[in-house]
């Protein structure tokens, strides 16, 4: 006889999360599948600075001053942490609704706007909701089955909807909202200053090289280790990386310092939510800048909704043969032993358990004794035993 046993497996949230997110170290870090430019991005910065402190560092160093390579480190690694931590964190992402919740606000849809004629369209699903005096639609997602809070929308890349969305940025493999604004704006920032800084040497170290050998000469030294490529054309590229990524990185970082003056987001700026025709004030700006910033770059970090790393339990199924289930303190009930029982306890193994019923072998007919009949005298019939119910009768 077999017994089904519940066992239950422990599976974490964000292995059933909806949405194009790749999740990495149980959840931990949380990215877009579109992760090609990331590595690119990873490969520029690595690489540049590697030849910048492989060869430039080490000459400036003695020649200027020890704190050129330590400054350009802490501008490295800061960079660094920053990428990372915007690249590898949830940016706001907002949970669906529950077929429960879902079905609820249709329900409510439906009351509000009524029942539409076939053929008609039906009207737009908002929500106004009223900010510093100032009426702000909340629109409905068909997608996650919500009403998005404000500044939120849904990114069609990540197929999520995102608090306070700036945008989705494939340098760093993850969209930029609420929870990650200020690390990417701190990123763009550093970055922008370790470019600057990386530039600038280079050209002091060509500047220094040609002063003693000349311009020409320089061009044409080479290390003894890497005879076949000389230092300055290392130089000569890193000051063409540096100098392509000056303009975009340095004009996004002024973008954005202008956004965050402004407390606006890059999505309100290109549908121009508050410069429109209607000419709508942003409901979100202190009026002051120094406020607007530091709502933005030091205000309190909402932790994330979405619980990743939360224990889901599903219990499997599992078949075990066994005629019942005994704990290891049951005992059998006392009972009148018989012959064919007598051998069966005699079967005990030796740690108390009862083998299963399918190892004791089933008494056969001629083991079973018949109850023991009573003498008689020959030529005498044998007289029938009458039961309890034929006694009665």
């Amino acid at each position: 006889m077999s017994v089904m046993v519940a066992r239950k497996k422990v599976v974490r949230k964000w292995e059933k999360l909806p949405g194009r997110n790749t999740f990495c170290c149980d959840g931990r870090i949380m990215m877009a599948r579109q992760k090609g430019i990331f590595y690119l991005t990873l490969f520029l910065i690595l690489g540049t600075c590697a030849l910048f402190f492989a060869f430039e560092c080490r000459y400036l160093a003695v020649q200027l001053s020890p704190a050129i390579p330590v400054f350009a480190a802490v501008l490295f690694l800061f960079a660094m942490a920053t990428l990372l931590r915007t690249s590898f964190s949830d940016p706001g992402v907002i949970p669906r609704a529950l077929p429960d919740e879902a079905a609820f606000i249709e329900m409510e849809i439906e009351a509000t706007n009524g029942t539409v004629p076939q053929g008609q369209r039906p009207p737009p699903r908002i929500k106004n909701f009223q900010i510093n005096n100032q009426i702000v639609k909340l629109k409905y997602c068909y997608t996650c089955k919500i009403f998005r809070p404000p500044r939120a929308s849904h990114c069609s890349i990540c197929d999520n909807c995102v608090e306070r969305f700036d945008h989705h940025c494939p340098w760093v493999g993850n969209c930029v909202g609420k929870r990650n604004y200020r690390y990417f704006y701190l990123f763009i920032l550093s970055l922008s200053l370790l470019t600057i800084y990386i530039f600038t040497f280079n050209i002091v170290y060509v500047a220094l090289k040609s002063l003693k050998i000349g311009f020409l000469n320089t061009l044409k030294e080479t290390p003894g280790t890497y005879p076949s490529m000389s230092l300055t054309v290392l130089t000569v590229l890193e000051v063409l990386i540096c100098f392509f990524t000056l303009w975009s990185v340095v004009g996004l970082t002024g973008f954005h310092t202008f956004l965050v003056a402004l407390n606006q987001t890059t999505n309100e700026d290109i549908k121009g939510s508050w410069t429109g025709k209607n000419r709508v004030q942003n409901p979100y700006s202190h009026g002051n800048i120094v406020k607007n910033c530091c709502e933005v770059l030091c205000g309190p970090l909402p932790p994330s909704v979405l619980d990743r790393r939360g224990i889901l339990q599903q219990e499997e199924s599992t078949a075990q043969e066994g005629s019942c289930l005994r704990g290891p303190g049951t005992q059998e009930p006392p009972a009148t032993q018989g012959p064919g029982q007598a051998q069966e306890g005699g079967m005990k193994q030796q740690d108390g358990s009862i083998p299963p019923p399918t190892a004791v072998p089933a008494p056969s007919v001629s083991d079973t004794k018949m109850p023991e009949e009573k003498q008689r005298t020959p030529g005498e019939l044998p007289v029938p035993s009458l039961d309890a119910g034929q006694a009665e009768h």
